[in-house]
């Protein structure tokens, strides 16, 4: 679904802050499964995400989404494939418009059009089913600015309208990061239910490796830009991850400094 093959990726080539993040990287990620991406600061994980959205460009290699290549693709136009959800609750979405004004503009992702005429009568009804979802009472605030809502409701509505138009991928950059555990564990339970109903493929960028367990059905672990475990979530407990974080990651950190 999602081919990575030969990617290679170096910040300031050439000079005494040269960082080789990825050396001829490959990575097959399969339909309809959401995967984990886990590793330390600094081991490549953003760097795939924004390689694959386009918002950076590799040194080399290709990516492949269901058999297209979109390498050459700007990431406005990856943009109409993949979905993404940031770290920081405010990024999807456009704080100084309204509920029903952004849920119009996701609708409207890939297209062409003009603020004067972003909000349509006839998806009103499809907006606000869309919001019911949610089970967080968005429905009934459509008039709402975004910027007034908790950093949980920008996230699910980030999410919400991140996975609106039912993209070939979806990226999670840390989305629960920022939250509290309470209110990152919501966000979380609303993600898995809403990539499962629309299928979508799922790769999470996450520190928890808790979440990482239970919330997906496959783990890679990223050191140096390489993979160093790639495993079924269902065959490894948070006991056995960790202590392999630990064994492998941790110590690895030690020699470099």
């Amino acid at each position: 679904m999602l081919k990575i093959e030969n990617l290679n990726k170096t910040f300031y080539p050439g000079t005494p802050e040269e960082q080789k993040i990825f050396n001829n990287f490959s990575l097959e990620i399969e339909k309809n499964v959401c995967t984990t991406i886990l590793g330390p600061n600094g081991c490549g994980k953003s760097t795939l995400f924004n390689l694959i959205s386009g918002s950076i460009e590799s040194d080399g290699g290709t990516i492949t989404l269901k058999e297209k290549n979109i390498e050459k693709l700007s990431e406005e136009k990856r943009a109409i494939y993949i979905g993404k959800v940031s770290q920081d609750p405010s990024m999807g979405v456009s704080p100084s418009l309204n509920i029903l004004e952004n849920m119009s503009m996701a609708l409207k992702k890939g297209e062409k059009f003009t603020f004067k005429k972003l909000v349509k009568n006839e998806n009103l009804n499809f907006i606000v089913n869309k919001l019911k979802e949610l089970d967080l009472g968005l429905e009934d605030k459509l008039t709402t600015q975004v910027k007034f809502l908790s950093g949980g409701q920008r996230q699910s509505l980030s999410l919400l309208m991140s996975t609106i138009k039912r993209p070939d991928l979806l990226l999670l950059d840390e989305h629960t990061a920022a939250l509290d555990p309470k209110t990152s564990k919501l966000i979380m339970d609303k993600t898995v239910d809403l990539i499962n109903k629309e299928k979508i493929t799922t790769l999470m960028i996450t520190h928890n490796l808790r979440h990482a367990i239970e919330y997906s059905k496959r783990i890679i672990m990223l050191n140096k830009g390489e993979i160093v475990l790639d495993i079924n979530s269902k065959e490894i407990t948070e006991e056995e991850l960790t202590k392999f974080y630990n064994d492998n990651i941790l110590e690895s950190l030690k020699l470099v400094s």
